[in-house]
């Protein structure tokens, strides 16, 4: 693919399952997840659904370029509220520059939902063991699956354990620095709400300050490394799901065959 220009999302994702309904939505929220993501609360209209993973097309009105933008929220969070969130990196790609220059809270836009990378357990499944590996913005369907898992052991725990066989899910999350670890904090207190289920090992590759004590306990230097995935794949349970740039998802894919899991309990997203 020729660097000079960035292959635009609806040729990227012809192949890939999409919903036929097309739905408005209105900016409810906009806040600064780091300095070079925004983070957008969307209200939505009720019949809009997605999955835990899933993405949308970003149609907005005087661009005519189409955004493509995984939620980082839960469908929980849409059932109660009626709104859905997206966590959108600078880039001078246009509807990346509109939502950082010029989208404000009352921009109307509309939104269609697409993506065969999600994770929807239904309460009969048997229990599967989550490995989420991220790499710098890839952790937005990520963070979006984690969520829907805490949501789903919130159900649990008000029904006794009678509704989903939920496993454990490990994430290794890895940016250039801590500041650019999104959604750090609500990973941390996931890992502390269910210790027994959650945990995180998060990477930095280019730290040039001090950390945070806080983060200090869950943070590596370096990439993600084979013997720490070794600790986390068994080839009957576990189930990855990996969303970062391409040369991350093919050198984990590969170390992750390698210790034996089969091809098809590794999910990829590769986002340009």
């Amino acid at each position: 693919m020729s660097s000079t220009r960035q292959m635009d999302h609806l040729e990227r994702t012809a192949n890939n399952s999409r919903q036929n309904a097309l739905y408005p939505a209105q900016v409810c929220g906009i806040e600064n997840e780091s300095e070079t993501v925004k983070r957008l609360r969307l209200a939505v209209h009720p019949d809009f659904s997605f999955k835990a993973g899933q993405w949308v097309d970003f149609f907005i009105p005087g661009v005519e370029t189409v955004g493509g933008f995984s939620m980082c929220s839960s469908p929980g969070l849409l059932q109660r509220e009626g709104v859905v969130e997206l966590a959108v990196k600078y880039t001078k790609h246009p509807p990346a520059h509109w939502v950082h220059t010029t989208c404000t809270v009352g921009s109307q836009v509309a939104m269609r939902v697409g993506g065969d990378f999600y994770f929807d357990p239904s309460p009969s499944d048997p229990a599967v063991d989550l490995l989420l590996l991220a790499g710098g913005v890839g952790i937005n369907p990520l963070y979006s699956i984690l969520l829907h898992t805490t949501d789903l052991l919130h159900l649990n725990q008000a029904s006794g354990g009678r509704d989903y066989n939920i496993g454990s899910a490990h994430i290794c999350y890895s940016a250039k620095n801590t500041q650019e670890l999104l959604f750090k904090s609500s990973i941390i207190e996931a890992c502390r709400e269910f210790p027994d289920k959650f945990s995180c090992d998060l990477h930095v590759t280019q730290q040039s300050t001090d950390v945070d004590p806080h983060l200090q306990p869950f943070l590596n230097r370096g990439r993600v490394t084979r013997e720490e995935l070794r600790v986390h794949v068994d080839p009957q349970r576990t189930l990855c799901f990996l969303c970062g740039p391409p040369p991350m998802i093919e050198a984990l894919s590969k170390t992750l065959t390698d210790l034996g899991l089969p091809k098809d309990r590794i999910l990829f997203e590769k986002w340009w």
